[in-house]
């Protein structure tokens, strides 16, 4: 019996559903589970798909090392170890993200030795002052504003908000990490 308050579709999907997973997933890639249970409201499912491709895309003005450290620091913040696991699996690698970079993320600060750039800890810190009080200070935001353009800026934050949203619905919904993805508990500190 599983937990989850609102399990995810299994196959065979209804059509609708099926077509819209199909635009979801990479080819030859079977949905994951945050995608199959978006998948029981379709037109919501296919509303998210365009944002959703647009953050992990090629127009998206920063780069996928800073959109990892935003989406795997708000990920933990929130206690989404779903889809924390999952972007930790897919793509921390790929983004240049060391283990003392992930447990740091996960567990640490920007203050932690192994961020060496100050770009790296900008993005900590912009993560987390929006976590704890929904906004930047001034003297967060100059630096920030030294660091990224306009577009970039405005990109990170709609991030940061969207992968709030994406771990308030699967931590609500009690979603079962996926096979094979990483727990917080493998980056505890030592």
């Amino acid at each position: 019996m599983s937990d989850e308050r609102i399990p995810p579709l299994r196959a065979p999907f209804p059509p609708e559903a099926a077509a819209v997973l199909r635009r979801m997933m990479p080819p030859g890639q079977a949905p994951i589970a945050l995608f199959r249970m978006f998948a029981r409201n379709v037109p919501m499912a296919a509303a998210m798909h365009g944002w959703g491709s647009y953050e992990l895309g090629r127009n998206f003005s920063a780069g996928l090392r800073d959109r990892e450290i935003v989406i795997d620091r708000v990920c933990a913040l929130c206690h989404a170890e779903y889809e924390w696991g999952v972007h930790v699996a897919r793509f921390a690698a790929k983004a240049g993200l060391d283990d003392a970079q992930i447990a740091s993320l996960t567990h640490g600060a920007s203050t932690d030795p192994c961020w060496e750039s100050e770009r790296d800890r900008l993005l900590i810190e912009l993560s987390d002052a929006l976590h704890a009080g929904g906004d930047i200070d001034d003297a967060l935001w100059e630096l920030l504003a030294a660091e990224f353009t306009d577009e970039q800026l405005l990109d990170l934050l709609m991030l940061g908000g969207w992968y709030h949203a994406i771990s308030f619905v699967a931590r609500a919904t009690r979603l079962t990490p996926e096979p094979g993805t990483p727990r917080f508990e493998d980056f505890r500190p030592r």
